[in-house]
């Protein structure tokens, strides 16, 4: 009887961890989990040339360089070309650096390098962050091609090679595809999801991995071959996949990243420990990917506390090999040898970093994201977005006029844009009850399961079984249960999604002058005036699939 109890008490155990997706897992081969050391480097911060002076940003290298050797742990040094062009920095990282680590090129435009291509620089500093000085975006296709080849010109002087690896905040898709033509770069690195930081709008992309980006929009992630620039780009900075995504609801977006200068994230021990475990952990299908690293223009005295918590727990992971620690244009040649298209992966967090029972769960294919999100026992999907490669970004033929820039996708589900601190946003599921209104249902804690590209949640509230599936086209959702159930999209009142007409099979929608339609295969949409709903949408024969392919 003891032992009748025992197994059973076992069993019940390891139930509520795979239900809770709290599971350990190590990396395989198939399904590595890796690490990306970046730092990238500028000569000067202007907005505070005294506390960050030009002597403080190169001993923030220096310190980085040789924890980074002491270590034994290989990282990508990315050069703006103000940097680029200074001899200490080029002593430096000719002969200190680990074995195996790589120096590449950070792809923001100082006056320098204008100088250096003939241009006339329009900046307010040396180095000016506004999007249409400091970004290829801000100038002419034309313009830019000149100022690749005054950079790879540069850099192969220096170091007798072009380089393998640029990175930046972001590279329109004009830059990047000359530069992979031209000097056969191997990956790229751009910054994660964000709505207005620094002026900077990347929202509804490929979230966290990487990605192969459409020929025409280097944000958005290509659907075919020939569509696509053959340059994987890895996403950046580590973002809380729980929280970041609504902090600074109504004002100006906050940060919660894995940067080491990031107060109560990545400066704080114990969240930098519980990214990790979801990170290196939790079910991600074709692989994970961390980046870990921070610009000199932070200085060391503000990184130092992050720093040395991240960099040591990264060096044990390595040591346990449970964790690939390798540069940037090494990933990058990995993820063409094995995958010839941008391949599905997710993010996994059933727990917050205090052991609350909130979690969030993305999923990436070369077509859409969508982010499922658990409040204790209520589910919503908060966000998603849809992929079309056909879609020009504004900046590809013409230079961007604006001191800030938007790179966006097409929401089906936008739980950030269309919400309120007193109405969240999202889809729901919902009983449809005798008089046409309706009762969200409590789907109680999910068990995820990874099957190929595929990922499949499945949840057991009391009314029946709810199952969501994934897969790289298509999301389906089924419900096994007596009730009549539906799911409803909500929005905070003064929230307007870009719906310009909805019917029974097809919503019509129109993004930045870019119309989409929303399709469903199985189940239908409806809507009702004066209703609290923005489109219901029912089930069919007890299926709802979105098509989630634009191109059909």
């Amino acid at each position: 009887m003891k032992r009748f109890i025992f197994y059973a008490s076992f069993a019940l155990i390891l139930s509520t961890m795979l239900c809770w997706g709290i599971e350990s897992k190590a990396q395989t081969p198939s399904q590595p989990r890796i690490v990306n050391i970046i730092n990238f480097i500028r000569l000067l911060e202007p907005r505070d040339p005294v506390n960050f002076s030009e002597d403080a940003l190169f001993q923030t290298v220096e310190k980085q360089i040789a924890d980074l050797k002491e270590k034994q742990l290989p990282a990508t040094f990315l050069l703006q070309y103000d940097a680029l062009i200074t001899p200490r920095y080029q002593e430096l990282l000719k002969t200190s650096l680990y074995a195996g680590s790589e120096v590449g090129g950070w792809w923001e435009i100082t006056q320098p390098h204008v100088e250096a291509a003939g241009l006339k620089w329009r900046g307010r500093y040396p180095w000016d962050w506004h999007a249409h000085v400091g970004f290829s975006t801000g100038y002419t296709p034309e313009e830019r091609e000149i100022l690749v080849d005054v950079y790879m010109a540069k850099f192969k002087e220096i170091f007798g090679y072009y380089p393998k690896s640029v990175g930046s905040w972001f590279i329109d898709a004009h830059t990047l595809a000359y530069m992979y033509e031209k000097y056969g770069i191997v990956a790229s690195c751009n910054c994660r999801d964000q709505y207005g930081t620094d002026g900077y709008t990347l929202w509804g992309g490929y979230w966290n991995q990487a990605y192969y980006p459409s020929r025409v929009n280097a944000y958005m992630p290509a659907q075919t071959k020939s569509g696509q620039i053959p340059v994987p780009i890895f996403r950046m900075l580590g973002s809380d996949p729980i929280y970041q995504y609504d902090t600074g609801l109504n004002r100006a977006q906050g940060v919660i990243t894995l940067e080491p200068a990031c107060s109560g994230a990545g400066d704080n021990q114990k969240w930098v420990e519980w990214y990790f475990r979801t990170m290196f952990t939790k079910p991600s299908l074709a692989f994970n990917y961390v980046h870990v690293g921070q610009e000199n223009s932070f200085t060391w005295s503000k990184m130092r506390q992050g720093w040395n918590i991240q960099i040591p727990l990264v060096a044990q992971w390595r040591n346990e090999g449970r964790i690939r620690v390798e540069t940037l244009s090494e990933s990058g040649a990995w993820f063409k040898r094995n995958f010839p298209l941008t391949p599905a992966t997710a993010v996994t967090a059933m727990l917050d970093q205090n052991d609350n029972p909130i979690g969030s769960l993305w999923y990436n294919s070369r077509f859409y994201r969508v982010n499922m999100m658990w409040v204790h026992n209520e589910f919503r999907f908060r966000d998603i977005h849809l992929f079309d490669e056909r879609i020009e970004s504004d900046y590809l033929k013409k230079a961007g006029t604006s001191n800030e820039c938007r790179f966006m996708t097409m929401p089906v589900v936008d739980g950030y844009l269309w919400s309120t601190n007193a109405a969240w946003a999202g889809l729901r599921l919902v009983e449809v009850l005798p008089d046409g209104s309706s009762r969200q249902i409590k789907t109680g804690r999910p068990e995820i399961i990874e099957n190929g590209s595929e990922l499949v949640v499945k949840c057991n509230p009391s009314e029946g079984q709810f199952t969501i599936r994934c897969t790289e086209q298509e999301l389906h959702i089924s419900f096994i249960t007596s009730l009549n159930w539906a799911l409803e999209l909500t929005v905070a009142q003064g929230k307007q999604p870009p719906f310009k007409q909805i019917s029974e099979r097809s919503i019509q929608a129109e993004l930045n002058g870019h119309p989409y339609d929303i399709n469903t295969i199985r189940g239908g949409f409806a809507t009702a005036e004066n209703s609290s709903y923005v489109v219901r949408i029912t089930p069919s024969a007890g299926v709802i699939t979105l098509d989630c392919n634009l191109s059909r």
